[in-house]
């Protein structure tokens, strides 16, 4: 059976990916129920393990986005929704953003009351089999437990991200790096209580909630970027998305084509593209002309969705225009 992105047929390559993908977020949530309730019953009233705790819920976030998405993005588009469902993606990732965010800055709020109050959290003790022990190293362990998975799950979902241009995957792979420091964190945290060091529990946990506020923040900037329509970029919102150049270098390089530019909106998983062309000497091309032309540009990436090819007399300001008005003027 064939998987598609709305129209889009996906490359067996890609096609392997989602489906890595999907089964891989499904294992990030059944750790995750795991760890949140292992945590849960140790955490008693430090503010570091409540931080740990809390972001351990948020990390449910990006996996469920993530698979509500891929269901509805691969639905067909029509009359209602003519450019498909791929925005589902983007409203995702705005919604984990805006989570982070908020419960990042409550989280630094309430930890930085508890260290300026002076808050001193105790750690009892609990009896197992008869012989007490202290809760901080229940506390430690539950922890340490959390660490190794996320560090894997972290390196996979980045790779997987790559291949099926994803940000929400993205998103849940830096906050796999966040869990995993949070937990080494909270342990901090911990045994500073356990030596008489009471402020590194309020600390540990002003660390972790900064690291969530920041990945809300990131988060938040690249949804919002996207779904307002700036340049794509890459899965990683590192750089402007190479297909751009790729493309109007195809369309450059025709013999009928004097110059080339194209606007590239992100669409999820997909690109929409818009690219201008001025024809040689003014000649309007011919349909097969163009034809080509479309094809050949569809067929340089999966991701390429669909373009619209449009004849014109000079290119934009937006894609280059600007600069070739100016280089004219300084022959």
């Amino acid at each position: 059976m064939t998987t598609r992105f709305g129209h889009t047929e996906l490359p067996e390559e890609q096609e392997k990916a989602l489906r890595a993908a999907v089964r891989i977020e499904w294992g990030s949530l059944a750790f995750l129920a795991v760890a949140i309730t292992g945590v849960y019953l140790v955490m008693g009233s430090s503010q570091a393990m409540k931080a740990a705790w809390v972001e351990d819920l948020l990390s449910l976030a990006p996996p469920i986005a993530f698979l509500v998405a891929v269901r509805i993005v691969n639905r067909a588009p029509n009359a209602r929704y003519p450019y498909g469902y791929h925005r589902a993606v983007g409203v995702a990732h705005l919604v984990a953003g805006v989570a982070l965010f908020a419960m990042g800055a409550f989280l630094i709020i309430d930890s930085a009351i508890g260290l300026i109050s002076g808050e001193h959290p105790p750690i009892g003790t609990v009896v197992l089999f008869g012989h007490p022990i202290w809760l901080g190293w229940l506390m430690i362990g539950a922890l340490a437990l959390t660490i190794p998975l996320p560090i894997w799950f972290g390196r996979v979902k980045m790779r997987l991200a790559k291949q099926l241009h994803d940000k929400v995957l993205y998103a849940d792979a830096d906050m796999n790096k966040a869990d995993w420091m949070t937990a080494a964190g909270s342990i901090v945290g911990v045994l500073g209580i356990g030596i008489g060091w009471w402020w590194t529990d309020a600390a540990a946990a002003i660390f972790i909630a900064g690291s969530i506020l920041w990945d809300g923040v990131k988060n938040l900037r690249a949804a919002i970027t996207d779904l307002i329509d700036t340049a794509a970029t890459t899965f990683d919102d590192g750089k402007r998305h190479p297909l751009t150049g790729r493309i109007d270098e195809l369309l450059r390089g025709l013999p009928w084509v004097a110059e080339a530019g194209s606007r590239v909106r992100d669409q999820g998983h997909v690109l929409h593209v818009e690219s201008f062309v001025v024809p040689r000497d003014g000649r309007m091309p011919s349909l097969e002309q163009m034809t080509d032309a479309r094809d050949a540009c569809i067929d340089l990436d999966w991701k390429v969705q669909d373009i619209v090819l449009v004849p014109i007399d000079r290119l934009p300001e937006e894609v280059g225009g600007a600069r070739t008005r100016q280089s004219e003027r300084n022959i």
